[in-house]
């Protein structure tokens, strides 16, 4: 008994604490195309506030940019704004994109990253 109680309160914690953070702010699609191209490579994090998987994709987001801030790394709602779903080839959400400093796509990912994927990431793309 106490051991399903200690799974219980864990899982019931866990559920709390990532309750408690935040999804990474959204920008909004015309100022982060202003970002782009602009010789430094950013990170577009594309989906919903309403969609749990991108919750949970934001939340992650957020944490990494609590711990750096510097990192151009932006969330495009396109619930709110459809043409941007469009413009950038959205099939799914989430969806994760990496633009070079020239604009040009060197990645795309769709669904939600590990932590230790999206560290991988960063340390690859934007970390420079």
């Amino acid at each position: 008994m106490m051991k399903k109680t200690m799974v219980l309160l864990t899982v019931l914690m866990t559920t709390y604490l990532w309750a408690e953070v935040p999804m990474l702010q959204e920008t909004p699609f015309a100022q982060v195309s202003k970002q782009i191209g602009k010789g430094k490579n950013v990170m577009l994090e594309v989906g919903s506030d309403s969609c749990r998987s991108c919750q949970v994709m934001g939340r992650r987001l957020h944490m990494v940019k609590l711990e750096h801030p510097e990192y151009p790394i932006f969330f495009v709602n396109v619930k709110k704004e459809r043409e941007a779903a469009y413009k950038l080839k959205i099939q799914m959400i989430p969806t994760q994109i990496i633009l070079d400093g020239n604009g040009k796509e060197v990645y795309r990912h769709v669904g939600v990253l590990k932590m230790d994927e999206l560290d991988a990431l960063l340390k690859q793309y934007i970390a420079n």
